[in-house]
């Protein structure tokens, strides 16, 4: 609830929690190569590398990169990352999918610059969850534009997201379909990110899983060639 006011205290809580995600699947991160895709401020790459891992930040936006991005940063596409293919023991990517207009391509991406082998770690927040509306939420179901606007109402300034400009409806139901159908990949895990609990268990229930499961969490395992 806090992102936009307390960026620091928010994204360093989230770090911790998506390194322990990724170590939990994957072993300790100490030495291997971590790709962090739309990893905004560096948060997470700075996590990764206080844990040892060679950590590397590519971010579309240099807005989003703030006044102090991570040494090496460099502002990047996601549908086309500057990377030889299978150069990442971890490709990691926390909350950009339903930042993206072709969700399909970007996570094609992921895949070519991970080894055979190595994890994909892709997390975002579906249109139907509680927060599927970011900052405008949980208004947003009663339509986008009514939302932002209440928010800008309540608030005094334009709300950071718009509605298939840099926000889409992304659905776990159409995204489990098309990951499951992929060759490239094996799916480890599909988890609500946050849930303490059943958290396999919500995402396996079609409609429910929809507006329970709040934030999709992927764990996939690069197939060999």
């Amino acid at each position: 609830m806090r992102e936009q006011d307390d960026p620091e205290r928010c994204y360093s809580l989230l770090a911790r929690d998506a390194a322990d995600q990724v170590e939990a699947y994957g072993g300790p991160v100490d030495g291997r190569t971590v790709v962090d895709v739309g990893g905004g401020g560096g948060y997470f790459t700075e996590e990764f590398r206080r844990r040892g891992a060679h950590a590397y930040l590519f971010e579309p936006d240099v807005r989003e990169l703030g006044a102090e991005p991570p040494e090496g940063a460099v502002v990047a596409d996601g549908y086309l990352l500057p990377l030889a293919g299978g150069v990442a023991d971890v490709t990691f990517s926390s909350n950009v999918l339903e930042h993206v207009a072709d969700p399909q391509t970007f996570l094609s991406e992921l895949v070519r610059v991970t080894r055979p082998g190595g994890l994909v770690y892709v997390s975002f927040t579906n249109w139907f969850s509680p927060w599927g509306g970011h900052e405008w939420a949980p208004w947003h179901y009663l339509g986008a534009d009514r939302a932002r606007a209440r928010y800008q109402r309540r608030t005094g300034r334009p709300a950071k997201h718009t509605l298939g400009e840099n926000l889409f409806a992304v659905h776990i139901g159409t995204t489990l379909r098309q990951v499951r159908a992929r060759d490239d990949v094996t799916v480890v895990s599909a988890r609500s990110r946050y849930w303490p609990f059943l958290a396999e268990t919500v995402v396996k229930a079609p409609g429910i899983r929809e507006f329970a499961t709040w934030n999709l969490l992927l764990i996939l395992r690069r197939c060999p060639p």
